[in-house]
């Protein structure tokens, strides 16, 4: 989730070793309010209040399953600081409003630090429930077999096979596997050329998209219609009202709607746009009447209408989108 869609000169850009020295205070302000989450959820645990306990009752001893609950802290922040760069790459890829009081290479210099911080906490996330997992683990093979068990169903996409995390967890791990190369892609665009990073950069907002699917099937506290489930359906509104901004007016002159000849220019914005609209009308939606497809509490939950093959097909049209991408750039730049 790295970088944004502008690059004026990129002989002066800074390259991943600054940023991630960069990125050290934006990652020690995740840490410290990883911990706060981290206490909150603890507290509700001891409380009775988590929502979690009522469908797993096993994770009641807060202090036994401490790495699961710090793993769902991480995995909070991780959701947290991927909305607040989702947030600055859309101001950063948007023409500038006159309001806006933060330059544009601050807003990029922000847009970088956390994009790294993101992928590390989406990491420290994935890792805290393996290691949860080995702990918890009883495998007739000992340490070896307990190992490659948890690291089958924390890292191995389709690896996990039971429950609402047969989805929910492949769709973390595509998640946080796209962000790595989709990110991560801003630092090699010297070799690649701008236009290629750019076509690559368009897909990551994928990855947030994934990220808030896999935290409403599977976070804890939003297993049932509440507060924290609306809130994060309601943070989900500026997203979508900036990516409209962002079709509207981009940065980029070339991009913008008067810029695009002939009717398939015109027509891919026009029809991106009503997308997004019919996405923020949805998120309204379901904010006012508070239905989301979240559990009844005291009821059986409902099969899965989405299955693991269909995110699988999912993933091969996004793989078929990139490629196609790529393709169009390789050709317009010969």
């Amino acid at each position: 989730m790295v970088s944004t869609e502008h690059i004026p000169d990129t002989r002066r850009r800074p390259g991943l070793r600054a940023d991630l020295r960069g990125a050290i205070p934006d990652a020690t302000a995740a840490l410290v309010v990883t911990l706060v989450i981290f206490g909150w959820l603890y507290w509700r645990v001891e409380q009775g209040t988590s929502a979690t306990i009522a469908v797993m009752p096993h994770l009641a001893d807060a202090a036994t399953y401490w790495m699961y609950w710090l793993c769902q802290a991480f995995g909070w922040s991780a959701l947290l600081w991927a909305w607040l760069t989702t947030m600055l790459g859309l101001i950063r890829s948007s023409a500038r409003p006159n309001q806006l009081t933060l330059s544009p290479a601050r807003v990029e210099s922000l847009h970088r630090t956390t994009s790294l911080t993101t992928i590390g906490l989406m990491f420290a996330h994935a890792f805290l429930f393996f290691l949860e997992l080995v702990r918890d683990n009883e495998d007739e093979l000992g340490w070896l077999g307990r190992i490659g068990g948890a690291f089958v169903d924390t890292f191995v996409p389709g690896g996990y096979s039971s429950g609402t995390g047969r989805v929910a967890i492949l769709l973390g791990l595509l998640a946080f596997y796209l962000a790595i190369p989709l990110g991560l892609a801003y630092y090699f665009r010297q070799r690649t050329g701008a236009r290629a990073w750019r076509a690559l950069h368009r897909f990551v907002i994928v990855c947030y998209v994934l990220s808030v699917w896999h935290t409403l099937l599977y976070g804890t506290n939003v297993w049932f219609e509440g507060w924290p489930r609306t809130t994060l359906w309601l943070l989900q509104v500026p997203v979508a009202l900036l990516l409209i901004a962002r079709l509207l007016a981009p940065a980029r002159p070339l991009e913008r709607l008067r810029a695009l000849r002939g009717a398939l220019g015109t027509t891919r914005r026009v029809a991106a746009l009503l997308i997004v609209v019919a996405s923020v009308a949805g998120i309204l939606a379901v904010v006012v009447t508070g239905r989301d497809g979240g559990r009844t509490p005291g009821a059986e939950g409902a099969p899965l209408s989405v299955q693991p093959w269909m995110v699988w097909t999912g993933t091969g049209v996004l793989a078929v989108a990139v490629l196609t991408a790529l393709l169009v750039v390789s050709r317009a730049r010969r």
